[in-house]
């Protein structure tokens, strides 16, 4: 009887599939590990007097040692308890710099001896740059004087826990945040509760989206105060000198006025929340002058739990404080007219208002019918106001005279932005002699200038417009031609119309290029080679098709190196793609990149597998049109499916596709996509879905740009959730989602639920849970890792699959 109980337990354990898989970190085929770890070009940034340009190289992928350091989640920010910084910081690890007079490059003397730079700030002049060097136990404050080509330090114990540590206050003065509590007095996050930790609702409506890295309890909270607690002081740059400012608090952000005589700084308050991030706290705004003397409250801003339902819903009272740029301490603001709520009728949703500082007449300036954007200033007879709505898709820009703020203006563009081939740019703006943003206008005053992408049917061409005042009309002085794709960087002259441009081929790696526009004589600059030697040979191109009702589609189809169609016949197919949601059918079928874009590679692309013989048809549109009163949501599933199979027949048509070995991917909402088109088709013979939501009543409040609620709309939130269909899923699908995801909706529960449901249906599926990783991957394990199994699922349930994929 024990031999028989043996042997069929034995038995029982042989047929038991394997519930969990212990594996080391895995590495992808070694042409993927050369483009990851391949050479990379140095990022560039031009200082404000147009005399050099910096030459930054970018740190690699930090380790899994790295990512797994202690990181505290508080009030949706995370933070480095050893030094107050963010936990999760990119750093530049080299610089130097390009003189443009005579391209020369210049090195930088006394950098720290392993270099972990951000927030790169130039003063007005450009003869200096701020930034702060990360260090183990402290965030350091450096300035580089371009006058002698040297580094130094100039403060430590930075706060970046919350919001930006420092900026310039004038042109040889830095403000910034000290840390203002011992860092050994850590309040315990392991204290016994004296009770239960209770929320309860006053019967007001509160419909908040899912937010991640919540406080959660008291001890949160008073570690969110110890992390948060910081105090103002100034340094003279030059001589290192440092004071002590009279400011401190939870000091979520703090700025400068232009003429440098005065700080605006916010302070988070109590009571804190468990429903909303730090964002939505209480707080209390106040301007002192650069000596830290109160000047002046200027409003304490209440908890905002209760921000009506709606993509243009906002807060009641004053929001949006700012300087103006082009005075030389006036502030200004914006306050609902509505309550803050889209769902009002109102003529007048906004209304905004300003104020000399200190102690001026507040100021009635223009109203808003559509929900206030944001303003542009320019001088005291002219700014540029704007203003957009959710539901219509539109966008409003009106030119008006501030000297006479209830006079209103002009409409000057009144159109949907959807719509991409009427899209004029945006206007030109120029530092003024604050070092401030203000418009850009001729020297003779009658012309303003606009830059944009210039999307077209045949791509987009960027431009530079010349834009007339007095009448609105418009000249092109420059627009990028074909083979190149060109992109304007900076003016360098304005008034003999000189510019930097970035320009790139199909070919041809970004390069730096000084230019003439009159002219169109041009200057070489930079000469970064090509950083993916292992994509050479591999051929791009734009394929445009139409799907079943007519909608103008796009995709970017890659084809291995050497390939060719009469020889090698189809080759299996890896499809990417990423949904968005239209109003306007003709918007949404419009081209949205360019035919001679240099092929940049970033951790998630899925361009690495043309190395390994696949055709890669990357971006392929997905387009989700509800026009009218429809919402685009209420045909998802189907606007998915025939989004595909005009693809997929696009691609089989053209003789590169075996359709029996098409797999599809993608990341975030992509993902989303991917499980839905898996559970609604059998167009596929193998699906991956990265760090995706599955469940649609986990993001109740809305998701993505669905703002109605599940209790509006429940058909809709189901028949979107691929888990309410994981029975249908029969076709193999790989779920890899980050630990430690930070994502709005994306919880890591998305997919682990999911593949438990898939799991109890039979369905042959695989979940990567990559520990410490975020919404978007860091490590170089964990990405080469997930490049391993992307390899593995799709060699084995693509490329030698026997599935037959018939619709």
């Amino acid at each position: 009887m024990r031999m028989l109980i043996c042997f069929l337990l034995i038995s029982f354990r042989l047929i038991l599939p394997n519930a969990q898989t212990s594996l080391k970190y895995q590495t992808p085929p070694a042409e993927i590990v050369a483009l990851i770890d391949g050479p990379k070009n140095p990022s560039v940034m031009i200082s404000p007097d147009k005399k050099r340009m910096l030459l930054i190289e970018q740190s690699d992928f930090p380790s899994i040692e790295e990512l797994a350091e202690e990181e505290l989640r508080l009030a949706g920010i995370r933070i480095n308890p050893r030094n107050f910084g963010p936990s999760r910081a990119n750093y530049s690890t080299g610089i130097s710099y390009m003189n443009l007079s005579d391209l020369k490059e210049v090195k930088i003397n006394g950098l720290p001896a392993v270099l972990r730079m951000s927030s790169l700030s130039f003063n007005n002049s450009g003869s200096m740059l701020a930034f702060l060097q990360s260090e183990e136990s402290e965030l350091q404050l450096w300035v580089i004087d371009f006058a002698t080509n040297q580094a130094r330090k100039i403060g430590t114990n930075l706060n970046q826990a919350m919001g930006k540590s420092f900026t310039w206050l004038d042109d040889i003065t830095i403000v910034g945040k000290e840390v203002n509590v011992l860092k050994s007095n850590v309040p315990s996050s392991k204290e016994i509760p004296d009770g239960p930790v209770i929320q309860e609702s006053s019967g007001k409506a509160a419909p908040a989206r899912t937010f991640q890295d919540l406080l959660k309890n008291p001890a949160d909270e008073a570690m969110f105060s110890h992390y948060t607690s910081s105090r103002l002081v100034k340094w003279n740059a030059i001589s290192g000198e440092k004071i002590s400012l009279n400011v401190e608090g939870a000091i979520s952000s703090f700025q400068p006025s232009p003429d440098g005589n005065f700080i605006l700084v916010s302070n988070i308050n109590k009571p804190f929340s468990y429903l909303v991030p730090y964002s939505l706290f209480p707080a209390t705004i106040k301007v002192y002058d650069k000596n830290g003397l109160l000047i002046q409250k200027i409003h304490d801003s209440p908890l905002a739990e209760n921000i009506p339902k709606g993509f243009n819903a906002t807060v009641a009272g004053k929001r949006s404080i700012y300087w103006r740029a082009d005075k030389p301490s006036m502030l200004y603001w914006v306050e609902a007219q509505d309550g803050g709520d889209p769902n009002k009728e109102a003529a007048i949703r906004d209304k905004v208002f300003m104020q000399n500082i200190p102690n001026g007449a507040i100021v009635d300036g223009p109203v808003t019918a559509l929900r206030y954007g944001g303003v542009t200033w320019g001088n005291d007879n002219m700014a540029l106001l704007t203003e957009s709505w959710w539901a219509t898709r539109k966008t409003k820009t009106t030119m008006w005279n501030p000297s006479i703020p209830a006079q209103g203006g002009k409409v000057i563009f009144d159109r949907s932005y959807e719509d991409k081939y009427s899209d004029p740019g945006s206007f030109l703006t120029e530092p003024n002699q604050n070092g401030w943003n203000v418009l850009a206008t001729s020297t003779n005053k009658k012309f303003l200038y606009l830059s944009g992408m210039g999307a077209s049917p045949e791509g987009n061409q960027p431009f530079i417009d010349q834009y007339e005042i007095s009448n609105a009309k418009t000249k092109r002085l420059w627009q990028s031609q074909a083979p190149y794709y060109e992109v304007p960087v900076t003016p360098v002259n304005l008034a003999s119309q000189q510019w930097i441009i970035r320009r790139e081929s199909k070919t041809m790696p970004p390069n730096y290029l000084s230019i003439t526009l009159k002219d169109k004589n041009t200057r070489t600059l930079t000469e970064f080679p090509n950083p993916y030697a292992g994509l050479e040979g591999v051929t791009s191109e734009i394929i445009s098709y139409k799907r079943a009702d007519g909608l103008q589609l796009t995709g970017k189809l890659y084809l291995p190196a050497g390939y060719n169609k009469e020889k090698d016949g189809p080759l299996p197919v890896f499809m990417w793609a990423y949904p968005r949601e239209f109003k306007s059918a003709e918007a949404a079928g419009q081209m949205s990149t360019s035919p001679y874009e240099f092929t940049r590679l970033n951790w998630g692309s899925p361009i690495y597998w043309v190395t390994q013989g696949y055709a890669i048809f990357d971006d392929f549109s997905m387009p989700i049109v509800g026009e009218g009163d429809a919402e685009p949501n209420e045909t998802f599933v189907e606007q998915l499916r025939t989004s595909a199979e005009a693809a997929i027949n696009t691609l089989v048509n053209m003789g590169v596709a075996d359709r029996n070995k098409i797999g599809v991917g993608g990341h975030s909402y992509g993902a989303f996509m991917t499980a839905n088109l898996l559970a609604h088709t059998n167009l596929f013979a193998g699906g991956i879905a990265r760090s995706g939501a599955y469940n649609r009543t986990l993001t109740p409040f809305g998701f993505q740009s669905e703002q109605r609620s599940y209790w509006e709309a429940p058909e809709v939130y189901n028949q979107m959730s691929p888990f309410s269909f994981a029975d249908k899923i029969k076709t193999p699908l790989l779920l890899i989602h980050g630990e430690a995801d930070n994502n709005s909706g994306t919880f890591p529960m998305q997919s682990e639920r999911f593949f438990s449901a898939l799991k109890g249906h039979g369905a042959t599926t695989r979940l990567v849970m990559l520990p410490h990783e975020s919404h978007g991957y860091r490590a170089r394990q964990s990405i080469m890792h997930t490049l391993w199994e992307m390899n593995q699922w799709l060699d084995t349930h693509v490329k030698n699959s026997k599935k037959s994929t018939q619709p």
